[in-house]
C-alpha cells in the first residue's frame, strides 16, 4: 500500500476492520463531504481529503474503546503517511486523544463527521427521506432535541463550528449541501 493509499486501497483496508453497513455507509458519507469541501479549500488534494474521510473511523467497529487510538497503529503499522493518521486521528479531539485538527482539512473532518449522522436521522424523518430539498430550519429543529439521534455530540458540532469560525448554521447549511450531491448513489 502507498503512504497515501489510493480510494481503492483506502476501501480495501476500510472493509478489512468494517463490515457493518451502516458504518460502510457513514465513511462513504464523509469522504463526500470531504470532497465537496476539498474542491473550494485544496483543489489540488481532494483525494486526499476523500481518503481521510473514508478512513476516519478505521477502528470504531472492532476497537470503539480505543477509537482514535487504534487506527494511529493500524495505519503505522502499514506504513501510511503521518499526516493521514494525524488527520483521522484529530476527529476524535477532547473525546479519546489530545490531537487537535489544526488544518482546515482535519477541523472539517471535526465539525462534521457527527453532524452527517445528525443530518442524515434527519433524512430518515423527512417526508423524502432524503437529504435533497432538506432546510437548515428541519436540522436546527432537530439539533435542538438532545434525545434525537442522541449518539451525535451537539457539543462537538458546535466546537467544529467554532474551530472554523462559521456559524452553526453556516456549518449545517454547507454541510447539507455537501451532502446532496451524495443522494443517490448512497441513498441518503
Amino acid at each position: 500500500m502507498n503512504a497515501v493509499p489510493t480510494m481503492e486501497e483506502a476501501q480495501k483496508l476500510l472493509e478489512e476492520y468494517n463490515q457493518d453497513a451502516f458504518h460502510l455507509k457513514h465513511a462513504k458519507i464523509v469522504s463526500g463531504v470531504m470532497g465537496y469541501f476539498a474542491k473550494e479549500y485544496d483543489p489540488e488534494n481532494i483525494e486526499f481529503w476523500k481518503v481521510v474521510g473514508l478512513l476516519h473511523d478505521l477502528d470504531f467497529e472492532q476497537y470503539p474503546e480505543q477509537h482514535c487510538i487504534k487506527e494511529q497503529e493500524i495505519m503505522r503499522a502499514r506504513g501510511l503517511d503521518e499526516r493521514l493518521i494525524h488527520a483521522v486521528a484529530s476527529h476524535g479531539y477532547g473525546i479519546t486523544v489530545d490531537i487537535k485538527p489544526e488544518h482546515i482539512m482535519e477541523k472539517i473532518l471535526y465539525a462534521t463527521d457527527e453532524l452527517t449522522g445528525l443530518i442524515g436521522a434527519v433524512a430518515l424523518m423527512h417526508p423524502s427521506k432524503s437529504v435533497r430539498g432538506m432546510q437548515l430550519k428541519s436540522v436546527k429543529k432537530k439539533f435542538k432535541t438532545p434525545s434525537f439521534a442522541a449518539g451525535c455530540s451537539r457539543e462537538v458540532i458546535q466546537k467544529g463550528a467554532d474551530m472554523l469560525g462559521w456559524t452553526l448554521d453556516e456549518l449545517i447549511t454547507r454541510t447539507i449541501e455537501a451532502m446532496q450531491p451524495l443522494c443517490d448513489e448512497l441513498g441518503i
